[in-house]
């Protein structure tokens, strides 16, 4: 499992010229069964997707994301191997 932790770079006027875009593109992840939840950061100074994968596609996918291609964001990437969750959330442990 990964932590992708996208950071603003730009002022949120800019970023903000770009949810409809990004928001499109966090739903294909949803889609495509990568993303398993998502939110913004706050204060706002980005966000947070839990995602599973390989971290060379997903370094690809969030080289794709619209914040990213317009200069906006970037992007860290955490690799994380759960061993406990509450009930409910074991799938997610590798």
């Amino acid at each position: 499992m990964f932590i992708l932790s996208l950071t603003y770079i730009v002022p949120l006027d800019r970023v903000d010229a770009h949810i409809g875009p990004h928001m499109d593109w966090v739903a294909r992840g949803y889609e495509a069964g990568i993303f398993l939840a998502s939110g913004r950061k706050e204060p706002r100074t980005g966000g947070v997707i839990l995602a599973h994968g390989d971290r060379p596609s997903l370094e690809a996918l969030v080289a794709t994301d619209p914040f990213v291609t317009a200069g906006a964001a970037q992007y860290e990437l955490t690799e994380i191997v759960l061993s406990r969750t509450a009930a409910g959330l074991e799938a997610l442990k590798g």
